[in-house]
């Protein structure tokens, strides 16, 4: 472990994982499932490790966003379910049941030939039936124009040999911003439902309920909740209400003061001299940069913590590199310890609104340079 803390690093907390699944599972009826989101490495926590402590804790499906994180999983060892959430071309019918893989299935195209394909193979694969209620991205068009036919198609695929269409879900795309308009694809995917059901068929897992929804809307619930960025200790919003549930974050990035040096007034640091010194300054030299994910646009603006205190980067963020003004700490030395960000002191929120983003892309962006030590 040590050797892995030598440079830059980020530390995950499995005990606060489970903190936050135990208190997201919390706000649920007892029986409602629990899909936990690892794509993108886990928004940067690592897919494998987070995969394994979710299963351990309980979850009942995982959700991934392309076949090489299923497969990824997989082979791991996980065999809690797993749900890609994104496209997959149907030529790889033969890795779904090989890896006993759940896919969405978005479009009637798409099933006939993932159908054919499955039933080619020999086997059957289990699907999810993807509804587009207003994200207008993936999923069968379930707005009022569109609706008589995508319950046609919908009630075609739940029968096509090879596949087993075992749930059906939608995505909201303003849950932590518009409750009319959440509620406008709540009640259009309830009519997709309902009006499959009168067809004949009815669905085992119903799920909508994204990170916002959990916390915000328990109407949506149904069958299942998909926790994504709550799950890892931080609201898709940073002005939502803080006691909506109790989070913690997951991940703490940290560096090592690489030197201290002290330098004149009137001295230019770092490249294009944005920031020249007003005073005699102790600077510490942090070996961290944009080539960790650490952005650039943090130059002269974000502050990170040193012995409990916050110390401003000063001058522009190099790829590898920073400087920071420790003049007001007292003793800081080379091998102290930095962070960067991750907990209350210094949220990752703090660089999300500095960059004008959310906390979601500075957490997916940590280079795979930065080794994650599983702690707890």
């Amino acid at each position: 472990m040590e050797a892995q803390m030598k440079r830059t690093w980020a530390e995950v907390s499995m005990k606060r994982l489970a903190h936050n699944y135990h208190n997201l599972r919390a706000l649920t009826p007892q029986g409602t499932r629990y899909l936990g989101l690892v794509k993108a490495d886990a928004y940067g926590h690592g897919a494998v490790p987070v995969a394994k402590e979710l299963e351990k804790l309980g979850a009942d499906y995982l959700g991934v966003a392309c076949i090489d994180e299923a497969i990824e999983v997989r082979e791991a060892g996980v065999k809690t379910p797993i749900l890609i959430l994104g496209c997959t071309p149907a030529e790889y019918a033969e890795d779904l049941i090989k890896y006993d893989i759940t896919q969405a299935c978005y479009d009637i195209d798409f099933a006939r030939d993932l159908s054919a394909r499955a039933v080619k193979a020999g086997g059957t694969i289990t699907v999810h039936i993807q509804c587009d209620t207003g994200m207008t991205r993936l999923g069968f068009q379930c707005d009022e124009g569109n609706i008589d036919r995508s319950e046609k198609e919908i009630n075609e695929a739940v029968r096509l040999p090879g596949l087993k269409a075992e749930g059906i879900f939608t995505h909201f795309s303003d849950s932590d911003g518009s409750e009319e308009y959440t509620m406008m694809q709540f009640n259009r995917f309830l009519d997709i439902i309902g009006r499959v059901k009168k067809g004949g068929f009815e669905f085992t897992i119903r799920h909508c309920a994204n990170s916002a929804a959990t916390v915000l809307y328990p109407a949506t619930y149904l069958d299942m909740i998909r926790p994504g960025i709550v799950q890892f200790g931080h609201f898709p919003d940073m002005n939502m209400d803080p006691g909506l549930c109790d989070l913690l974050p997951v991940l703490e990035l940290k560096s090592r003061v690489a030197t201290v040096r002290t330098v004149p007034a009137n001295t230019p640091v770092s490249y294009g001299r944005t920031n020249t010194t007003q005073r005699e300054t102790k600077l510490a030299v942090i070996p961290v940069g944009y080539g960790d994910g650490f952005c650039r646009g943090f130059s002269n603006k974000l502050e990170v913590s040193i012995h409990g205190q916050h110390a401003p980067i000063f001058g522009r963020v190099c790829m590898d590199m920073c400087m920071v003004d420790v003049t007001d700490i007292p003793d800081v030395k080379e091998g102290d310890t930095a962070l960067l960000y991750g907990v209350d002191d210094v949220p990752v929120e703090q660089g999300a609104e500095i960059m004008n983003t959310i906390s979601y892309e500075l957490l997916c962006v940590l280079a795979k340079r930065i080794p994650r030590v599983y702690v707890d």
